[in-house]
This record gives C-alpha cells, sequence and structure tokens, in this order.
C-alpha cells in the first residue's frame, strides 16, 4: 500500500457546485504537434467537473482505494504544524498543482523519508527544489502540455484587457456611470504594436499563433530557436536575449519556467530599458519579476499596466503591494485551471500514478527529475544549481 498525500485549493465558498454553466467539454485529438492527450486507463469523473479543489480530488480516491492505496487530500500546506507538514513523513506520493503549491524544500525532502514520486497536476514544477529530489533520487513529473492553450488564452484575454483599458470601464459600468472620456484615455488599438514573448515554448507559441491575426510585429527570445518554417509563418523576429528584445516592444509576455537563470530578470535595470509605457504580462512565476520594482514602474508611468495570476507566496498575503499596485489586471493562479485543463490535469496525474504503481516508464514528455537527474521536460526547461 502506498500513501499519496494531494494539496488542493479549497472549495467555493458556497460549497461544491452542483450544476455547471455547460454540459460538458468540447472533444480534442489532441495537442498542437502531436502530443497525445493523457492517456489512463479510465476516469472517474465527468468530464468538465471541478477536480482541482479539495471535494474534487482530482478524481483518484476510487481508482487509488480500489487499487490499495490511501489518499489523505488538504488544502493547509503551509507551517510546520499544517496538516501537509503532519501526514509528510510517511507519504509515498505528493501531489499539488502550481495554482496552489505544496512548496518542497529541501527540509521537507529530508522530513519525507518514504517519497519517491512528486507530481504537479499542472505544468511547472518550479515549487519543488529539484536539486533536493536530484540528491533524494525522487521523481518528479508533471503533467506538461495539460494546460499550456488555457495560460496562452488567458494571456492573450489580458493583453486585450490592458491595451483597451478594460476593466476600468467595466467598473463605470458596475457603479451606474457613463462618462466615455473617463474609459477611454487610456484605451489604445493593438493593431501595428510590437509584441515580444520572453520564451516560444508551447505557451509562448500558443500565444504568438494567437496574436498573429491581431495584424502585430511579433517578437520572441528562446534558448532554442523556433525552426525557419515557424518563423516565416507567423513572421516572427527572434533576439538573441530578452535585454535585446523589450526595448523594442510595446508589449512583452513572460512563458518562462522559473530556474535560476530567470529569477529576478525583471527588475529595475531591464524595465528601465522598456518602452515608456509598455505593458507587462507574467502568468508564468511571480518572482521572473522583481516585485517592487514593478510597482515602482506602474507609478513612475514607465509601466502602464502589469498583468499575470503568478505571485509569491501563493496564496498572496492580503497586503502583497500587487493587489493595490495602480493599473493592474492580477487574478489569483487560475489561468491554467479552467475546468477544462483540470480534466487533462487529472487525467494525466492519473496516468502518471498508473506507471508509477504498475512500474511502466512514465512518459518522457512528463518527467522533470528520474535517477537523480534532470529528464524529459526538465532536461530542457530547467537548469539547477549545482
Amino acid at each position: 500500500m502506498a500513501k499519496v498525500l494531494c494539496v488542493l485549493y479549497d472549495d467555493p465558498v458556497d460549497g461544491y457546485p452542483k450544476e455547471y454553466a455547460r454540459d460538458g467539454l468540447p472533444e480534442l485529438s489532441g495537442y498542437p504537434g502531436g502530443q497525445t492527450l493523457p492517456t489512463p486507463s479510465a476516469i472517474d469523473f465527468a468530464p468538465g467537473v471541478l477536480l482541482g479543489s479539495v471535494s474534487g480530488e482530482l478524481g483518484l480516491r476510487k481508482y487509488l482505494e480500489d487499487n490499495g492505496h490511501m489518499l489523505v487530500v488538504t488544502s493547509d500546506k503551509d507551517g510546520v504544524d499544517s496538516t501537509f507538514d503532519r501526514e509528510l513523513p510517511d507519504a509515498d506520493v505528493v501531489i499539488s498543482q502550481p495554482f496552489w503549491p505544496a512548496y518542497m524544500t529541501p527540509e521537507r525532502f529530508e522530513k519525507a523519508r518514504n517519497l519517491k514520486l512528486v507530481i504537479t497536476a499542472g505544468i511547472g514544477s518550479d515549487h519543488t527544489d529539484l536539486d533536493a529530489a536530484v540528491e533524494k533520487g525522487v521523481t518528479v513529473a508533471e503533467v506538461t502540455y495539460s494546460n499550456s492553450i488555457s495560460v496562452a488564452e488567458h494571456v492573450v484575454m489580458m493583453i486585450l484587457s490592458l491595451v483597451r483599458d478594460y476593466l476600468p470601464a467595466w467598473e463605470v459600468v458596475k457603479e451606474g456611470g457613463w462618462n466615455i472620456a473617463d474609459v477611454v484615455k487610456r484605451s489604445y488599438d493593438l493593431e501595428g504594436m510590437h509584441v515580444g514573448t520572453v520564451a516560444a515554448g508551447r505557451i509562448g507559441l500558443a500565444v504568438l499563433k494567437r496574436l498573429a491575426p491581431f495584424d502585430v510585429h511579433l517578437h520572441y527570445t528562446d534558448r532554442y530557436r523556433l525552426p525557419r518554417e515557424v518563423e516565416e509563418s507567423l513572421n516572427l523576429t527572434w533576439h538573441e536575449s530578452t535585454a535585446d528584445m523589450v526595448p523594442v516592444c510595446d508589449v512583452v509576455t513572460i512563458n518562462a519556467p522559473l530556474h535560476p537563470e530567470t529569477e529576478g530578470l525583471f527588475g529595475e535595470e531591464l524595465l528601465s530599458t522598456m518602452k515608456r509605457g509598455a505593458y507587462l504580462i507574467n502568468t508564468a512565476r511571480a518572482r521572473i519579476a522583481d516585485r517592487d520594482a514593478i510597482v515602482r514602474a506602474l507609478q513612475s508611468g514607465q509601466l502602464a499596466g502589469y498583468a499575470g495570476d503568478v505571485w509569491y507566496p501563493q496564496p498572496a498575503p492580503p497586503d502583497h503591494p500587487w493587489r493595490t499596485m495602480p493599473h493592474h489586471g492580477m487574478t489569483p493562479h487560475m489561468s491554467g485551471s479552467s475546468l477544462s485543463a483540470q480534466t487533462r490535469y487529472a487525467a494525466g496525474t492519473r496516468e502518471i500514478l498508473e506507471c508509477f504503481f504498475e512500474g511502466r516508464p512514465i512518459r518522457e514528455e512528463y518527467l522533470i527529475v528520474e535517477g537523480g537527474h534532470l529528464a524529459g521536460a526538465g532536461a530542457h526547461s530547467y537548469s539547477t544549481r549545482k
């Protein structure tokens, strides 16, 4: 018997849903580029239901208990007296989501004497100390591509929301007002602007593809240059570094993983090289941007707007300055947790568990750490401190 410790966010304040806005989900044949959707032997949930909260349990309880395993689900994850810390010492598997991460620190790896597998239900495993996982020989996996398109759609929504200054206009309507001048004095067209992405992996490339019909000038920087046919089809301009790209862009979107090379990248120095009145969108990881430098750039007008749904820590404290800074479009970390995405990453989590328990190889594209080193998607996207 294995003990699976799963950290999920709390249920809705008015209770777990009894009905939903839509009946079911569109059927997808696969991911762009040919990667197949998750392929577990079965699922024990209806596609489109809330799976990422405590009562949803990622749809795993029946599968795990029918096979003799124990499932512990909690939202209480922070602090030495948390439920997570009390249950961790004898856990064989830890599962959490980027939206409500169980931070797997070196100290927690030391405490978790039975731990063999850490799963991110979604994409992005930076809440797990990968050096500690390598040292302890713990496998780290995530459900690659499961919510990439979900995040890309959120990025496009945020770009349009900032450039058109949508949120203040919505507030005027909600409050009963109708002063047109108030709601257009910071509103512009996206058409003709220069838009660049930091990283052009699955999410970054999906953003570029979705923006191409807006008749914008598209730019990107990435450690791996895209194939020539992709650059030509989207009319992309490649830059060797973020520092080279941002001065020419009106809009910059960050779609890179957090690792030592990207942490703190958007600080005072880089922000000062951006066009005055540029927009910055960060749905990647909060620590890629300097928290206080972002606030100052918005206050000074160096940035016209900042939007994203990643914070540090998560959940963000009530006094986090990004909640009250001017001209922001922040959301709680939900871009990759749509009901559509939850169906995919819950199914992918079960697929990983089935492989683990049955002694079969976990898909290469799901692997971050295996056998004491970065592997699969981890070798492509991450670096370690050592």
